[in-house]
């Protein structure tokens, strides 16, 4: 790798969500980047396409206030002059409370961006080592595995890793309007979301057939363990069979117009590209063979005659010990040119994985440039869930989303509950992150600021 990288002053490896933002904010800052992708050279069980950022599960960057602590994150990562939420605001489609994205047009704007950038050359193929120099590895879950064992022999330890389902998605025009509804509940968003409707028996024989149904077996020397906020629907329905109804299908907020009441149960479909072809059904990842989706999900009432566009899957999602391995400002432990970020270091979700995308990006020039690497305050999204994925005294790890849980208390005298709480963590963030980014001279990159949107497309500058 030496070669290859010399006539680079950083070395990314991956073009997911974390690599492009690492590229990104380290070009703005005038430090030419080697960005590797191994797509299409090397494809992944997952991926579809060649694109950079391209979103192989959900297309929700889920909820868009600042209530909670992924729309305070995404708050953040504007503020910082995130690519991947310039591109996200730019494709979004109708999702309620939430921000959901064109899948399509998002990952085809932050391609161009980076293959337009005059700082970052694109190179495609698979790296199998850790690069010379100072380096940032966002390879994501589905890390090859040349490059995970020669993390795993830097690290001195095995990966940890869980498995992670995606789920299927349906063509709009397939859907049966005269059962399935538009709504999204208690009104939230208007008519952003299809809803399927099951009485009683309905929803208790579709429990049956899920548990029933055919699986793609488990290879015996993998260790099956899922992240909860990704759960195969047979995994929650195998749990009880009211699960579903308390999970993802849950009927509060919505009225069926034919009945006039609330359905004993509800299976959702949020849109998955701007022009509105394509559903994807919420909460509906899944292990079940091919032929087993298409009988068993044509149980949903709406969905008898559906036309899948793309069935659920199950796939490895890779990560480190961060605890063990990495230090707050995402350096390796004894290896401070080293930065790792997006999955692979225990974050969990889209947001969270180009969030610290950007601080390996802005810490890696930092150190190009002999400054010292910033860490956030722990009073931020970012700076809590850094101090989740890096806190030493942590024995059992798994990965996190950012959440309000992770957030140190407030004071004393300020100690609330309840929405009132989430305020007020939401209101110390923004106060702390912004004197965090004053304190640091920190304004946003030019380029960033100056993106505008022409008929969907992100365009970088003038």
């Amino acid at each position: 790798m030496s070669d290859q990288n010399s006539t680079a002053s950083l070395t990314v490896v991956g073009g997911g969500l974390a690599g492009c933002e690492a590229a990104w904010h380290a070009a703005n800052a005038g430090v030419r980047v080697r960005l590797h992708e191994m797509r299409p050279v090397q494809p992944t069980e997952a991926h579809k396409t060649d694109k950079l950022a391209e979103l192989v599960c959900s297309n929700s960057f889920r909820n868009a206030s600042v209530d909670t602590a992924v729309g305070l994150l995404k708050d953040e990562m504007r503020r910082l002059g995130s690519l991947v939420m310039t591109a996200a605001d730019a494709t979004s489609v109708p999702a309620g409370a939430a921000l959901a994205v064109d899948r399509d047009g998002f990952a085809g704007a932050v391609t161009r961006a980076i293959e337009e950038h005059p700082k970052i050359e694109l190179v495609r193929g698979e790296v199998d080592r850790i690069p010379d120099g100072v380096s940032i590895i966002a390879t994501g879950p589905l890390t090859s595995p040349a490059l995970s064992q020669e993390l795993q022999s830097r690290l001195g330890e095995q990966h940890l890793y869980f498995y992670d389902a995606i789920a299927p998605i349906v063509s709009a025009d397939s859907i049966d309007t005269s059962i399935a509804f538009r709504a999204s509940r208690y009104d939230k968003g208007g008519d952003d979301y299809f809803n399927f409707p099951f009485d009683e028996d309905e929803y208790y024989a579709f429990v049956e057939a899920i548990i029933e149904a055919e699986k793609v077996p488990t290879r015996d020397f993998e260790r099956c363990v899922y992240f909860e906020g990704c759960m195969p629907i047979e995994e929650m329905a195998r749990r009880g069979r009211d699960t579903l109804a308390f999970g993802p299908m849950r009927p509060v907020g919505l009225i069926d117009p034919r009945t006039g009441k609330r359905p004993y149960a509800v299976a959702q479909a949020r849109q998955d590209d701007r022009e509105g072809t394509l559903y994807n059904l919420v909460g509906f990842q899944t292990k079940m063979t091919y032929p087993e989706q298409r009988r068993v999900f044509r149980m949903v009432p709406g969905l008898e005659k559906s036309s899948f566009v793309r069935l659920g899957s199950l796939h490895r999602n890779t990560f480190i010990n961060s605890p063990k391995a990495l230090r707050q400002t995402l350096q390796l432990q004894g290896s401070p040119d080293v930065f790792l970020a997006g999955q692979l270091v225990g974050v969990e979700g889209y947001v969270e994985s180009a969030a610290t995308g950007i601080l390996a990006g802005v810490n890696a020039t930092r150190i190009l440039r002999g400054e010292e690497p910033l860490v956030p305050p722990a009073t931020t999204s970012l700076g809590s869930l850094l101090r989740y994925i890096t806190e030493r005294t942590r024995k059992e790890f798994q990965p996190m989303n950012a959440n309000y849980g992770l957030f140190p208390p407030l004071a004393e005298k300020k100690r609330t509950r309840g929405r009132e709480r989430r305020k007020q963590l939401g209101e110390r963030a923004q106060r702390d992150c912004a004197a965090w980014l004053a304190e640091n001279g920190w304004a946003q990159p030019e380029v960033a600021a100056g993106g505008r949107v022409t008929d969907g497309d992100l365009v970088i500058g003038d």
